[in-house]
């Protein structure tokens, strides 16, 4: 790709196709496939439910609805889906939706089948705990009982033969009558563990205390037939007397979600019951497992093709959604689509709708035709995995007009760069390059994977990273520091120590009187290293940065301002070429351009003056003598007149171009009203009418405020903007300060001490605070910074960002959201 395509959005195009309506799919489909045409809605009037391929948008939700019942089935299994080549090719929309239909249809019979299963498993489950713990209970009882009346008999002379042929009840009291006889009765069954105690309760005040309740709690949790979840539960046995007390018993258990169950009195069939059940459960988990085998071949054979199948209904859907958005010309049976295309991407759609018409065996093919319009086209930017990213920063602020200057190249090299300015040491450049290298030779492996929030976006400006870390080594050279330590690896330093007998490391007046100055040869690249821990180390770094960001500012801002004349001459706007750059230009210079000049002259000359008393006598005293702060020969002549400059250039921004738009109007208007009296009585008041709706869109108040407007917020900008670049030496000194208290009190404190654990420690913590603040929050910080500076500080002097980005209709751009 040509460097400079980026300069400039491609030039796009109107066209407009009539597509045969027996090869409309297939049209659309070739040209989603091909990616370069945005589609215009036809038939913004209509809802959804009105237009007309309606059914088969909602045919294919139905579709993903099934898929996403397939999706929610495996992943309850256990399962992922193995996503395999499709073995069904030539597979049509049609018998893919008989097929998800006939799989979900067996696959709800399956699972309702299986529900039942497990729910009578679950039931025969508690029946055979419900009969082995009464069973129990009653066998225990039965065995005490026996024994209690063998030491009876045997105390009253008895024998054992005669005690068990013995009535329990002698002739005469069973000679009462039936309905004054009481018959003891019982119902067993199983309630969850944690109702246990409220149920005794509920019991014993219902029946008053005449019934007796036996529990017996079950050691592993079991499924609930109800549920389907494993609680613990208990088994129980309730003895009452009489059919009301039996009724309250049963509604109170059905209340408590009891599951009661049948228990045989005699021994012989509570055998007998006992073998059923287990017989019973043996063959219904035969059958439970043979339902799970089937189960899960089902499942097998949809997720070897649910990924193919999950594409395909989604691209379905898209062409559907966008052959909706054509109009219908019943008469002719062909649609009318109209869209926007760059022009270097004709052929391409052409080729694409002869295949289309081709492969639908159309004996018409579709019309491409350019339409003319004053419609403003959208923006389109071609970009690769290396320039996406910056211009993505771009358009975060907005989409640039049609063709107009794109920031986005600029934004390439400015941004990493001013963000190195802020965040400069090559030491963290180092670290920020390792994790940079790391996104970008790993990238392949990476975009296949689903990340987090924090990591994709990472991911998708690495090589934003990637600038950023190798820029920030350069400045780390230009400061020189690594951790706040300089190293001195461009050549000696140009100062020594005052007393001959100390080294420059361990001069004491470094910090006191300062060192002597030996040599005029400056040090080779940077900042020479004797300056760090010395007596006016702040002072001049302060100095140092501080005037090389208002000359980084100055820059950058004149960029902008030449960049909006490309804007104008490129767009054939005379006016805004000399009422609004060369003004602009004009002011910014004279104010601020003077400034960076007074600034490098000053570092040429080695002088001492005060620049702020310069500047702000300029417009106080612009006539006083400068005296010690005059740097050449007739500046104070010169300072006149750029204040007379500065002060003329805001009129020239402000009245010429409203006036002269009013002059062209009515001019325009003058010659419309000329050629009314040429035409007809009935076109000449069309004319009329059409001038009164064109003179009412030019409004001169109106043109006017919104230049006074942008005079304004140009003047006073011009002074924060030049303020706000001040951010660039802030950030800097906070950068360095922290690192150098990092290394300092921790690092070096630590190292203070002889003890291998106090040292390993103190670089634990070392690590972690220039991890945590200075790679992740003040990278974080240095960022939004220049993301600021880019757009508020150059980018409103010439980028409108008002246009609309090129959206084409894309298989490539669909996500799972656009489907399911």
């Amino acid at each position: 790709m040509v460097a400079m395509d980026l300069f400039r959005s491609e030039e796009m195009t109107l066209v407009q196709l009539i597509i045969p309506a027996e090869s409309a799919h297939d049209t659309v489909t070739y040209l989603a496939e091909l990616g370069l045409l945005q589609f215009k809605d036809l038939n913004p009037e209509r809802s959804p439910f009105q237009r007309t391929y309606a059914n088969q948008v909602k045919r294919c939700g139905e579709m993903s609805r099934k898929i996403r019942y397939f999706q929610d089935q495996i992943t309850k299994s256990g399962r992922t889906a193995a996503y395999r080549p499709l073995r069904d090719k030539d597979i049509g929309v049609d018998e893919l939706e008989a097929k998800l239909t006939d799989l979900e249809a067996e696959l709800l019979e399956i699972n309702a089948n299986t529900d039942k299963l497990q729910r009578t498993h679950s039931e025969l489950t508690e029946f055979q705990l419900v009969l082995h713990k009464a069973g129990a209970f009653f066998s225990s009882v039965r065995n005490a009982a026996n024994t209690v009346q063998q030491r009876a008999d045997i105390e009253n002379g008895s024998s054992i033969g005669e005690a068990i042929d013995r009535p329990l009840l002698q002739e005469q009291e069973m000679q009462t009558e039936p309905s004054k006889q009481a018959r003891l009765g019982f119902i067993t069954g199983v309630i969850p563990k944690i109702k246990a105690a409220s149920f005794e309760r509920i019991l014993f005040r219902a029946t008053r205390g005449n019934m007796f309740l036996k529990q017996a709690s079950i050691e592993d949790a079991v499924v609930d037939p109800a549920t389907g979840e494993k609680i613990e539960k208990t088994v129980f046995v309730i003895f009452f007397s009489g059919e009301r007390a039996k009724t309250k018993i049963s509604k109170i258990c059905d209340a408590f979600g009891a599951n009661c169950y049948p228990f045989p009195e005699e021994s012989s069939r509570q055998g007998h019951m006992k073998t059923e059940v287990d017989n019973r459960l043996l063959d219904l988990q035969h059958t439970l497992d043979a339902g799970i085998n089937h189960r899960d071949n089902v499942l097998n054979s949809i997720g070897n093709n649910l990924d193919q199948w999950t594409v395909m209904v989604r691209r379905e859907k898209a062409v559907y959604h966008t052959l909706n958005m054509l109009s219908i010309d019943v008469t002719r049976k062909c649609l009318v689509a109209e869209g926007w295309c760059p022009v270097s991407a004709k052929p391409k759609i052409q080729d694409a709708l002869q295949r289309a018409a081709f492969v639908s065996n159309s004996q018409v093919n579709t019309i491409f035709q350019v339409l003319h319009t004053k419609e403003s086209p959208p923006s389109y930017f071609e970009t690769n995995k290396f320039t996406n990213a910056f211009q993505e920063i771009v358009e975060a602020y907005g989409v640039g007009r049609y063709q107009e200057a794109n920031p986005g190249c600029f934004t390439i090299i400015t941004f990493p760069f001013l963000f190195a300015v802020m965040f400069g040491d090559w030491g963290h450049g180092i670290c920020l390059l390792l994790g940079a290298l790391y996104l970008v030779l790993n990238e392949k492996k990476l975009g296949s994977k689903k990340l987090g929030d924090i990591m994709e976006m990472a991911y998708g400006g690495r090589y934003v990273i990637l600038l950023m870390a190798i820029f920030s080594i350069y400045t780390g050279f230009i400061y020189n520091e690594f951790f706040s330590v300089p190293f001195g690896f461009f050549g000696g330093s140009a100062y020594r120590c005052p007393d001959s007998q100390y080294s420059i490391e361990s001069c004491p007046m470094a910090t006191t009187s300062g060192m002597e100055k030996w040599s005029y040869e400056p040090y080779a690249f940077g900042v020479d290293p004797i300056w760090h821990g010395s007596r006016s180390e702040l002072p001049f770094t302060n100095s140092l940065k501080m005037k090389m960001s208002i000359l980084l500012g100055i820059a950058q801002m004149n960029l902008g301002i030449l960049l909006s004349y490309f804007n104008a001459r490129y767009f054939r706007s005379a006016l805004d070429v000399w009422y609004q750059f060369i003004p602009q230009l004009l002011f910014l210079n004279a104010l601020f351009g003077y400034l960076s000049f007074l600034i490098v002259l000053k570092w040429c000359q080695g002088s001492k003056p005060d620049l702020y008393h310069v500047m702000i006598y300029m417009f106080l005293s612009p006539t006083e003598d400068l005296g010690e702060n005059q740097l050449f020969m007739g500046q104070t002549f010169v300072q006149i007149v750029l204040l007379l400059v500065a002060l003329v250039a805001v009129p020239w921004m402000l009245f010429p171009k409203p006036l002269i738009l009013r002059k062209r109007h009515v001019q325009k208007m003058q010659g419309r009203a000329y050629g009314m009296l040429r035409e007809s009585d009935t076109e000449s008041t069309d004319l009329e009418i059409d001038g009164e709706h064109d003179e009412e869109e030019f409004e001169f108040g109106e043109v006017l405020v919104h230049q006074m407007i942008h005079t304004i917020e140009f003047v006073l900008g011009a002074v924060s903007n030049t303020a706000s670049y001040l951010r660039l030496w802030a950030l800097s000194l906070a950068h360095a300060q922290l690192s150098a208290v990092f290394y300092d009190r921790v690092l070096m404190f630590a190292w203070g001490y002889t003890n291998p654990i106090i040292r390993l420690i103190g670089l634990i913590v070392f690590a972690s605070v220039t991890f945590g603040v200075l790679l992740l929050m003040e990278t974080l910080s240095a960022f939004l910074h220049a993301l600021r500076l880019h757009w508020v500080e150059f980018q409103n002097k010439f980028y409108l960002g008002d246009g609309y980005k090129f959206q084409p209709f894309s298989f490539r751009t669909l996500s799972e959201e656009d489907d399911l």
